[in-house]
């Protein structure tokens, strides 16, 4: 059985950015994710521009050219997977991690067809996997969804977008835009400050105009098959609401049970991980954190933008323990 220098699990681009680095440095490593390339990046809606330019989410040095200013998702899914095309980087996709265990200085990694061993490891496992269940009765039916893929299918139909960041904003605009009947529920009075600042006033024109119906202040307490029951935060009133459709943007969060499982330390309410903030080395010596699974439950904390520079540090720490 192969023992690697480094297994790095998670193939997106601050992943991919680590397997470059530790390419580089001539380290045997591997690539292992559960699903494709930038995996989170294809469940990203069809439609979806970048919020950051595209020379900001480069790896590896590879130039990525755009059409427009902000890339778009197709263009990303093509980029990295020239990337990775451009320097052979040696992955293993599909394959999902379900153990991780220390025996003496090497890890075993067990998968569902064999057992992986390597002398550090790198997660960079994202987020984007773990939404935020809200916990109410209705929340797996078949027409509720906590992501968005394109407006086609909702045609003529009556949906309603809970949340009010990027992914229910844009959410939101994509279904009115597609003869979608769209209503917007929110917990706060405004709409998210810190979206992409180019579709937020876009969204509270079209509010304005009502042809997007809004509550805000009000959360849902529970979705039936053609409806669903929102109740104000301010007066306890409670109103029903026509649903053929239900998306819940209400966000994502990092798999804590993973990390729990493999012995790091999650601190605070927001579960930050605990690291070197130097070497991003966790806790558990030898396993190391990178991208936006750093930054916990604040997701708004950690982007392809800064996460992709995590690599080197990471590598250059690894190199000096070996």
């Amino acid at each position: 059985m192969e023992l690697y220098d480094v297994i790095i699990i998670g193939a997106g681009p601050c992943g991919l950015a680590c397997a470059i680095e530790a390419q580089d440095q001539k380290l045997d490593y591997l690539i292992v994710d559960k699903g494709s390339i930038t995996e989170s990046i294809r469940r990203y809606p069809v439609n979806m521009l970048f919020f950051s330019t595209s020379e900001n989410i480069e790896i590896g040095k590879v130039p990525f050219v755009s059409m427009g200013t902000r890339p778009t998702r197709s263009e990303a899914l093509k980029y990295y997977r020239k990337v990775v095309n451009h320097f052979d980087l040696n992955i293993k996709l599909f394959t999902r991690i379900t153990d991780v265990k220390k025996e003496g200085e090497v890890f075993s990694l067990t998968t569902v067809n064999d057992t992986l061993k390597a002398k550090k490891i790198i997660i960079s496992t994202g987020y984007y996997d773990v939404p935020r269940y809200l916990k109410i009765r209705g929340e797996t039916m078949p027409h509720v969804s906590h992501y968005y893929d394109e407006a086609f299918r909702y045609s003529k139909m009556k949906a309603v977008v809970v949340g009010g960041a990027n992914s229910a904003i844009e959410t939101a605009l994509d279904l009115y835009r597609n003869d979608v009947d769209v209503t917007i529920v929110h917990l706060y009075d405004t709409l998210d400050p810190r979206a992409k600042y180019w579709i937020v006033p876009d969204l509270e024109n079209r509010i304005k105009k009502n042809e997007v119906k809004a509550y805000f202040k009000y959360k849902v307490i529970e979705i039936y098959e053609k409806s669903i029951m929102i109740e104000n935060l301010d007066d306890g009133v409670k109103k029903r609401i026509d649903a053929d459709f239900v998306f819940l943007m209400t966000g994502y969060r990092p798999d804590a049970h993973f990390l729990k499982k493999v012995g790091i330390t999650l601190e605070g309410e927001n579960l930050i991980p605990k690291l070197n903030p130097d070497t991003f080395e966790s806790n558990v010596e030898g396993i190391y954190l990178a991208g936006s699974i750093i930054g916990g439950e604040e997701t708004a904390k950690i982007f392809i933008e800064n996460g992709r520079l995590h690599g080197v540090q990471i590598i250059q720490d690894i190199m000096n323990k070996l």
